[in-house]
């Protein structure tokens, strides 16, 4: 039951609220909305749950033979473009980040099949699906750890939105960085909460879609993402991309 709609949105909702066994009038009347929503006739929330399944049924037809071919990842990433409104939702943006750099090079090779294999199957029921290996699934995900996964492109802005820094900056210490965000209007703390909006990762020398992105806010910010709450999950140089356009 609790993996069936919408048990598996409320409940996660639930628990994270409950955490720190106080809740708030906040964390209240957010529960109260997602209720609302569920019982409601909300147009928009229709579309965008409509299109969230339909996303995971897509990433469970292509990995129903067991096989990922290039054409079929091509027209995933043609669907992710054509549903913009998504962003910010999860998963929308990890794959989309995934498949942005697995297709850099026009060439699918087997790393990179196995990379999504392990992807795809956190949103496949394994029940329906005679054709999978999972005893293949299960020893790929023993070897390749997706998470953390940046934003591609993302829209940043400054005003009112709470960011958080981890890793270690390419260019400026935390201090220095915080300073920046708040004299653009933003807020700042060192700690990843349901109010993060912004979850910038340092540079360090290394691409944030190298799927090494590890650690304890990454952890938590994902966490956060799979709940609901619309944390992103930014590149350092997107970060300075967004500073440099509003000065």
């Amino acid at each position: 039951m609790i993996y069936r709609k919408p048990f598996d949105e409320l409940i996660p909702l639930i628990q994270t609220s409950l955490e720190d066994n106080i809740l708030t009038e906040e964390e209240i009347q957010d529960i109260l909305w997602a209720c609302n929503s569920f019982k409601g006739s909300s147009k928009y929330y229709n579309i965008i749950t409509a299109d969230i399944q339909k996303l995971h049924g897509i990433m469970h037809g292509i990995l129903a033979d067991n096989q990922i071919s290039l054409e079929e990842i091509e027209g995933l990433r043609n669907w992710i473009f054509e549903n913009h409104h998504l962003k910010g939702l999860y998963p929308y943006d990890e794959l989309l980040s995934l498949i942005s750099s697995v297709l850099s090079d026009g060439i699918l090779d087997y790393n990179e099949k196995s990379m999504l294999k392990v992807f795809f199957s956190d949103f496949i029921d394994f029940n329906n699906s005679v054709n999978i290996d999972i005893y293949e699934i299960n020893k790929l995900k023993d070897i390749i750890k997706i998470e953390g996964l940046c934003s591609v492109d993302p829209d940043i802005n400054f005003c009112n939105e709470l960011f958080c820094f981890t890793g270690v900056s390419s260019r400026l210490r935390r201090a220095d960085i915080q300073n920046i965000v708040e004299s653009l209007g933003g807020k700042f703390k060192n700690t990843v909460t349901k109010d993060t909006k912004y979850l910038v990762i340092g540079d360090n020398g290394n691409p944030c879609w190298a799927f090494s992105c590890y650690g304890r806010k990454v952890e938590q910010a994902v966490t956060l993402r799979k709940s609901g709450k619309s944390i992103l999950i930014v590149h350092e140089n997107d970060f300075w991309n967004a500073v440099e356009s509003v000065k």
